[in-house]
C-alpha cells in the first residue's frame, strides 16, 4: 500500500507537467520575475488543484456516485476557454508595459537584477524604480488551479477507485496526488523564471520574445482544447 501511495505522489508531480497546466502557470508566470514569488504562484495552483479534487474525490467515493461525462467536457470546455484569456492578457501586459532592465537596490542594500515596467509614463526617471515587489496571497492562480482540478477530477477518481481498497486510502491517495502537484508546479513555475532572470546581453528583446511565445502558445492550446472538446469528443455537437 505504501508503494501505491508512493505511485500517488509521482503522478501527481507528473500531472503536474500536463500541457494544459504548463501554459497557464506559464502564462501568469510572466506577471513576475522573482524565483520566490514564482515559487508561490506554482504553489498556489496546486493548492487550488488540490482542494477541488479533494473535494469531488470525497463526494464520489462516499456517495458512490459518477461525475457525467457531459459535465466533465464542460468542465475541460472551460478550461480551454481560460487558457485563451490567460494568453490574451499576456499580450495586453506586453503592450501595455514598457519593460526594461536595470540593476536595483533596495533600502535594505540588496542588490539584484530587476525587469520593471512604465506603463503610461513619458520620460525615463530614477524616481519610478522606487517600488515595491508585490507580495501576498495569488488569487488568480488559486482559482485557475481549481478550474483544472475540477476538469481532471474524473479521470483522478476512476484511476483512485481502481488503485486502493478503502474510501480512506481513497482520500489519502487523492491528497498525496495533489501534494505532489503542489510541488512540481511550484518547481516548474521555478524553472520557467530562469530564462527570464539569466540571459544574454540583448535581454529585453530574449524577454518579450519569450513572454510572446507564451502567450501565443498558451492561446493555442486554449483554442486546440476548445476544438477537441467541443467537436472531437462531440459537447457541441
Amino acid at each position: 500500500m505504501l508503494s501505491v501511495l508512493l505511485l500517488g505522489f509521482l503522478l501527481g508531480m507528473r500531472h503536474a507537467v500536463e500541457a494544459d497546466h504548463v501554459a497557464a502557470v506559464a502564462s501568469m508566470s510572466t506577471q513576475t520575475n522573482s524565483l520566490k514569488e514564482a515559487m508561490k504562484l506554482g504553489a498556489t495552483w496546486g493548492l487550488g488543484h488540490t482542494l477541488t479534487l479533494f473535494l469531488f474525490g470525497s463526494i464520489v467515493i462516499f456517495s458512490t456516485s459518477v461525475i457525467p461525462d457531459t459535465l466533465a467536457l464542460s468542465l475541460e470546455f472551460v478550461v480551454g476557454i481560460m487558457l485563451v484569456f490567460l494568453g490574451m492578457d499576456v499580450i495586453r501586459r506586453m503592450r501595455k508595459e514598457r519593460i526594461h532592465f536595470h540593476l536595483h537596490k533596495h533600502h535594505d542594500g540588496i542588490t539584484h537584477f530587476h525587469a520593471h515596467a512604465h506603463p503610461d509614463e513619458g520620460a525615463h526617471t530614477a524616481s519610478a524604480h522606487n517600488h515595491a515587489h508585490k507580495k501576498g496571497f495569488h488569487m488568480r492562480s488559486l482559482f485557475v488551479g481549481m478550474m483544472h482540478g475540477m476538469a481532471g477530477s474524473a479521470a483522478l477518481i476512476i484511476l483512485t477507485l481502481q488503485t486502493v481498497e478503502t474510501p480512506l486510502m481513497g482520500l489519502v491517495y487523492i491528497a498525496l496526488f495533489g501534494f505532489g502537484s503542489v510541488v512540481g508546479m511550484a518547481a516548474l513555475a521555478t524553472m520557467i523564471i530562469v530564462p527570464l532572470r539569466h540571459s544574454s546581453k540583448k535581454i529585453t528583446r530574449f524577454y518579450y520574445s519569450f513572454q510572446a511565445s507564451i502567450g501565443i502558445g498558451t492561446i493555442a492550446l486554449g483554442m486546440f482544447v476548445m476544438y477537441e472538446v467541443g467537436f472531437v469528443e462531440g459537447l457541441v455537437l
